[in-house]
């Protein structure tokens, strides 16, 4: 992908306790969880980390939550924007991911993409059959210091609320049969990801 200021981020920080495990490290099919959703974003991000207190991915850079005490994905979004002016990278915008939603398609990267030059919103989400997605996010840099703020001084903890707060435009991804954003949250989910893995074509 030629758009250098955007970087990919997974968030596999959470502590998956519905599941029991950590579900990033979890098989479907051949993959891992995670996997899946480095397999897909791979080819389409100059840089890709992933946020997580757990692991160490070869070949990828890792990185723990910048806040103790896995507070949720706003660390997470936090941690990732404060790795970038750490280390001076030019990346205005990261695209965030969860990694326990393996049937999503990858052309809702492009989608991201054409908002950021539309430069209408800080904070895009994505959008499908009347439900928002709000870890498939696409958020602008300049966002860092009020997030910081509201996490640390105002207690925020949801995606949902902050970002109403904030200021969000949505994206919508239609389709017609699978699901491409089934998550898995329990062991039942699993099991049903795998039957919906012998239906399911790649993008």
């Amino acid at each position: 992908m030629t758009e250098n200021n955007i970087l990919g981020v997974v968030l596999a920080g959470g502590k998956s306790k519905r599941f029991g495990e950590d579900k990033s490290e979890v098989k479907l099919g051949s993959k891992t969880l995670l996997e899946h959703t480095l397999n897909k974003i791979k080819s389409k991000f100059n840089t890709i980390i992933i946020v997580s207190n757990n692991k160490i991915v070869k070949d990828y850079i890792t990185i723990k939550d910048c806040i103790d005490g896995q507070l949720g994905p706003l660390v997470g979004v936090l941690s990732a924007m404060k790795w970038i002016k750490k280390n001076n990278y030019s990346h205005n915008w990261i695209v965030t991911f969860p990694c326990d939603t393996p049937f999503f398609n990858i052309s809702i990267i492009d989608r991201f993409i054409e908002a950021t030059k539309l430069n209408d919103s800080l904070l895009y989400f994505v959008k499908s059959e009347e439900k928002r997605h709000n870890i498939f996010g696409l958020w602008s840099i300049k966002l860092i210091e009020t997030l910081e703020k509201d996490i640390i001084e105002n207690n925020h903890r949801k995606v949902e609320k902050w970002a109403n707060k904030i200021g969000v435009k949505t994206i919508n991804i239609p389709y017609d049969n699978i699901d491409p954003f089934f998550n898995i949250n329990t062991k039942d989910d699993l099991a049903e990801a795998e039957k919906i893995l012998t239906k399911y074509r790649n993008d």
